[in-house]
């Protein structure tokens, strides 16, 4: 009597689901845990408990002949809402710096976008083009003289005022620095050439100063965080993303009071942040980032929650007990009569 051949097969089968079904225990439970708080433990546990019983059966099942089908749907009903929670704790867990960066990036388009549209909607002295040429010159005159490596006005920065003095055909007043306050000096000079362009009222000469420090400094906080390691950046982001979106809506509002609802359309942001962790957002931000990292955790769920039972199906064999063969079974024979 011989043992059955697919023995081996039944005990890889048995680790390699008692591994994935562990291992989905613990992403189901981190992925549900915001929604249900301390119940997500034993909810998980009854999960992935229930996916190990209905393999079982299904593998019982399969070698006794009879029909998988009514526990297939079970079992993929049960593996669906663990592989919802699986696909949102792999890819927060994978992809949560990646969307603070993105956010940030997204804070910091719509700080330049409000502080170019606030500017177009302006009086300026000087035809639009030439005013927008200057802006540009004004900010890199602005950097020049607070860079850490040559502060103040040097040689680069007297080229840029040459090129301003050029472009409106006046000249600009050299201030010095008082008390070797660049920053100062920058925002002294910045506003010279406001005054050379612009017709400004004074609520306007404010509003504009306020929103140039407000991009300065969201910039600045923005570099200074994304230079950081991501463990850093995951727990010091949502903060800052936060702070700075009620600053761009204040900053927003504001300009739409001043300047009028019909001259500047300002539509207020809303942060995503608080909604990292959540199932809606993990898959809503996956399809509009779709790319290599989604596809990776997608196929890394799907085969936690998915590969044991389909596995069952393809290689189990009807009958392979992997008990010794029984003493009744029928087996051909062949006998040998000795020659005469």
């Amino acid at each position: 009597m011989t043992q059955s051949k697919n023995t081996p097969v039944g005990i890889f089968l048995a680790l390699l689901a008692l591994i994935l079904v562990s291992v989905s225990f613990y992403q189901t439970w981190n992925g549900i845990e915001q929604l249900f708080g301390p119940a997500s433990l034993p909810l998980a546990f009854v999960l992935s408990s229930l996916l190990l019983f209905l393999c079982y059966l299904i593998h019982s099942q399969k070698l006794k002949q009879e029909s998988v089908g009514g526990l297939l749907a079970i079992y993929f009903f049960v593996a669906a809402l663990c592989f919802l929670a699986n696909f949102n704790a792999l890819y927060t867990r994978f992809m949560k710096t990646d969307i603070y960066r993105q956010e940030l990036s997204l804070l910091n388009s719509n700080f330049d976008h409000l502080q170019a549209d606030v500017s177009s909607k302006f009086n300026y002295k000087y035809p639009l083009e030439i005013a927008q040429q200057v802006e540009i010159k004004k900010k890199q005159l602005i950097d020049q003289i607070q860079d850490t490596g040559n502060p103040g006005i040097g040689d680069r920065a007297k080229v840029i005022i040459k090129e301003i003095e050029k472009l409106l055909g006046e000249k600009i007043t050299i201030l010095s620095p008082i008390n070797n306050d660049y920053a100062d000096l920058a925002s002294r000079m910045a506003k010279q050439i406001d005054s050379m362009v612009l017709n400004l009222s004074i609520q306007e000469s404010e509003l504009k100063d306020t929103i140039e420090r407000a991009v300065l400094k969201c910039d600045k906080k923005t570099q200074d965080l994304v230079i950081l390691n991501a463990s850093e950046i995951d727990t010091s982001a949502e903060k800052l993303i936060e702070e700075e979106v009620s600053e761009y809506n204040k900053l927003g509002s504001k300009a739409q009071s001043l300047l009028g609802e019909e001259k500047l359309k300002f539509a207020p942001m809303k942060s995503e942040t608080s909604s990292i962790g959540k199932i809606g957002y993990a898959f809503k931000h996956a399809i509009d980032n779709f790319g290599i990292y989604p596809l990776v955790v997608l196929l890394g769920c799907f085969i936690l929650d998915f590969l044991i039972p389909i596995l069952i199906v393809l290689i189990v064999k009807p009958g392979d007990t992997g008990t010794p063969a029984s003493a009744f079974t029928k087996r051909k024979s062949t006998t040998v009569f000795p020659t005469a």
